[in-house]
């Protein structure tokens, strides 16, 4: 589900529509028509990403040119796409498949076909929302990159930039947004799910060597960052039209970059606040220029809301976790959306807390309220679970009951071994 743009896949541009002049009614309903895509359910995409670790120097980044030699020409036996992080995170986005065990299965047999490829050149792989030794430097030598690090400089988001970009490691459950009829109820759902679905899997307590006070850090730093591209657009969810209010989200959205030609033109930073709609209706003019449909691609890009419409539903508040609990929690997550009465039950789990956006990202499994919904989400995804991934699910329900969380984890092993120990230690149980 990760393979192609709104724009792209709404229009099939041709390369002369690309560069063909725009106005807002035109890119309102250009974006609204590729945000949702109706059809059935049931079809699930994973996006997992992870820290690389260089086993012989864990303290340091692995350097670009042995992360790109690694898996130069590697082709994972189920498809998945890989690509690289701007820290040097190694990301795997499987292809969209019939259901959650099917996506589980092949992320499991892709993954175990990249940890060989860096295990031959001594660099492992390990699942945390944040880097919990390391400090954030880019290693990825690419312009769009750059361009964002300078962007986020240049409006205030600078720390808070760096440490998405390069500390930060997610994984990211793709779900079909359903039939038309349904895409309010669908998306209101979700959005009521959110906190405690964060809550559980919160897996950040450490970020580059220090305690954040946190359970989840990555959540906090997308909370804080640019809230105008990253925020869930107050006042324009729960609406009858939730591709419109899309829409109106992307044409309110700053512009971060714009790339000057093709896919492979350098990308050059915007470093001012310059609204998608200012620019495409010529209130303001960005590298001396109008926009063209092909810089809208690229706007839609960087726009990283809690979910993301992209034809599909990309859920996007789960830190990366351990390779023990990730297809347990990427089960919970499909069992609670697709399932009708899994989803009635962990609605009525997580009203109480359904407004605690912040909390979850603070507190965790910590907070008693976001506990109980917690253990109320996993008793209503167990009997919907796929039976593969049914004991994954019970152990995270088990580690709940537990009073337990995997950021207790992370912090166990850093008690033993020091933040640095996390890094070379994926197995966490």
């Amino acid at each position: 589900m990760a393979a192609l743009s709104p724009v792209e896949r709404t229009a099939g541009v041709e390369a002369e529509e690309r560069t063909a002049p725009l106005d807002v009614d035109a890119v309102h309903e250009h974006v609204r028509a590729g945000a949702l895509r109706a059809g059935p359910t049931g079809t699930v995409g994973l996006e997992l990403e992870r820290h690389a670790v260089d086993l012989r120097a864990p303290g340091r980044r692995v350097p670009w040119e042995r992360l790109t030699g690694a898996l130069r020409g590697l082709a994972p036996p189920a498809g998945s796409r890989v690509t690289l992080e701007p820290g040097g995170q190694v990301e795997l986005s499987t292809a969209p498949l019939p259901g959650v065990a099917a996506a589980v299965a092949a992320l499991h047999r892709d993954a175990a076909c990249v940890d060989a490829a860096l295990a031959a050149e001594g660099v492992a792989l390990v699942g945390t929302g944040t880097d919990p030794a390391r400090p954030p430097a880019r290693v990825h030598p690419g312009s769009r990159y750059a361009a964002m690090a300078a962007h986020f400089d240049a409006v205030g988001h600078g720390a808070d930039g760096a440490a998405m970009m390069c500390s930060t490691a997610s994984l990211q459950v793709n779900l079909d947004a359903g039939p038309a009829h349904r895409w309010a109820q669908r998306l209101a759902h979700l959005h009521r799910l959110l906190p405690v679905l964060a809550a559980l899997g919160a897996c950040s307590p450490l970020l580059a060597g220090r305690g954040t006070g946190a359970r989840s850090a990555r959540q906090g730093v997308w909370q804080r960052l640019e809230p105008g591209r990253c925020a869930r657009p107050a006042g324009r969810t729960g609406g009858p039209d939730p591709a419109g209010e899309w829409a109106d989200f992307a044409l309110s959205a700053p512009v971060m970059l714009v790339r000057d030609g093709g896919d492979d033109a350098p990308c050059r930073p915007v470093l001012e606040p310059v609204r998608l709609a200012d620019w495409v209706a010529g209130r303001r003019r960005l590298h001396g220029r109008a926009p063209t449909a092909a810089d809208v691609e690229v706007h839609l890009s960087t726009l990283w809301p809690p979910v993301r419409l992209r034809g599909f539903l990309e859920l996007r508040v789960l830190d990366a976790v351990p390779a023990p609990w990730w297809p347990g929690l990427a089960a919970v997550v499909a069992a609670v959306v697709d399932d009708e009465r899994a989803a009635d039950a962990a609605a009525e789990a997580a009203a109480p807390v359904a407004h605690r956006a912040a909390d979850a990202a603070r507190l965790g499994l910590r907070d008693a309220d976001l506990a109980r919904a917690a253990r109320g989400v996993l008793a209503a995804a167990l009997p919907a679970a796929p039976a593969a991934l049914r004991p994954a699910v019970e152990a995270w329900a088990d580690l709940a009951e537990r009073g337990r969380d995997v950021a207790d984890l992370v912090l166990d092993r850093a008690a033993r071994s020091g933040p640095t120990g996390c890094l070379t230690a994926e197995e966490l149980r």
